[in-house]
């Protein structure tokens, strides 16, 4: 197809060949240039909240586009300061919390990085996070994050970061009165969605108080209700010094946050940070909109009931491929027993359904939070269909 041949010659290689061309979306469905409709249980890798073209996420874009879209932030406006707000009520940060407005997650992890400098100064130049991490690839959250094979294009990377193993003893070992701060995934989505040892996240709020450090959690991919919870460390009943948010939060626009707690919010001063776009009123305004949305319709509650439905589902599809499942709510990570993942995507995707592989041997599910009884049912028999396509090829030793 021509798009192919543009797509090489007009876009940069770093995301490698596109899967398709995708020009409508709407609820849980996608349509390709051909008319064909995908089932869609990526939803833009945990972006799309409320699936495609939903009426709240159009409706703010066409209500806020009509009055004021930027204005700079030599300025506030009415939906900067409304979304403000609803983050620290649903962090729960109380009166001390405030909040920072980017474009991405990136962004939101490169404002926590800086945080956690302020706040540790010549005194503490140590800064921990989890070995096979993913915080993000700009400069700096790629020092943060604990893939070597993505760091080794770009050495040196940022100093002062040290990656630990996953396990408390790791956290008792590591942290001293020199570390300024600890970044924790509360589920490692790039990883493979894994899943943090039982009391990880106690320990780490323990250890981080006793000795001074802040614990900032990466709540971009586990955030805005997908887990079951508004933000995945009010699973453990913990309270962060900071956490970061975006992709579900935007339901499709780009936004990222950092949101603080108590005395880490005033680490930040006049001059010590900033964006141009960030923070803007059409992004504020769709970002409220959809986080309203899920409040409305009670979509925390529904991710929570759901992603037990569809493990549920996919335990009860007997296939000798599937070795369990990881994660909380709809942030599912399926385990295969052979390194197949790439062709369970791509044979879901000739059934018609839109999954991932993180790795070679998960599939990652992150459908939109709204979905129901039908589109699961759908998923069921398109999901079964795909693997019973690999395990043939498997028998017939035509998959590694």
């Amino acid at each position: 197809m021509t798009w192919q041949l543009d797509a090489g010659r007009d876009l940069v290689k770093s995301f490698g060949d596109r899967m398709a061309l995708f020009v409508r979306g709407e609820g849980a469905y996608l349509w390709d240039g051909e008319g064909t409709r995908y089932l869609d249980f990526l939803a833009g890798i945990a972006v799309n909240s409320l699936g495609h073209a939903h009426p709240a996420f159009v409706a703010a874009i066409s209500e806020q586009a009509a009055t004021v879209a930027h204005v700079s932030n030599y300025f506030a406006t009415l939906p900067q300061l409304e979304l403000a707000a609803r983050l620290k009520r649903l962090a729960g940060t109380g009166d001390t919390g405030r909040v920072y407005f980017g474009n991405s997650g990136a962004e939101a992890n490169e404002a926590a990085f800086k945080l956690a400098r302020l706040h540790g100064g010549a005194e503490r130049p140590r800064i921990l996070a989890l070995t096979d991490a993913f915080h993000g690839r700009t400069m700096g959250t790629l020092a943060l994050t604990g893939k070597p094979y993505m760091q080794e294009p770009f050495l040196p990377m940022v100093p002062g970061v040290e990656f630990i193993d996953s396990t408390i003893e790791a956290l008792e070992a590591a942290l001293d009165d020199r570390v300024a701060a600890l970044f924790v995934e509360p589920i490692k989505g790039e990883a493979g969605v894994i899943d943090l040892p039982e009391g990880y996240l106690a320990a780490a709020r323990e250890l981080t108080e006793r000795h001074g450090a802040l614990l900032i959690m990466d709540e971009i991919q586990t955030g805005a209700g997908r887990t079951g919870e508004w933000f995945a460390f009010q699973h453990e009943g913990i309270t962060p010094d900071a956490i970061t948010v975006a992709k579900g939060i935007g339901g499709g626009y780009p936004i990222g946050a950092l949101i603080t707690f108590g005395t880490a919010s005033d680490l930040f001063y006049p001059g010590t940070h900033g964006s141009t776009f960030g923070g803007n009123a059409l992004g504020t305004a769709v970002a409220g909109a959809v986080l309203a949305e899920i409040e409305r319709a009670g979509l925390v509650q529904n991710a929570a009931e759901r992603g037990v439905q569809i493990r549920a589902v996919i335990e009860g599809l007997g296939s000798p491929l599937i070795d369990g499942c990881r994660g909380q709510g709809l942030l599912i990570g399926i385990g295969l027993k052979h390194p197949v993942a790439k062709a369970v995507v791509a044979a879901a995707q000739e059934r018609g359904l839109i999954i991932n592989a993180p790795n070679d041997a998960t599939i990652r599910l992150v459908p939109a939070l709204n979905i129901g009884d039908v589109e699961i049912d759908e998923f069921a028999a398109l999901f079964a269909a795909a693997l019973a396509d690999v395990e043939a090829t498997l028998s017939e030793g035509v998959v590694a």
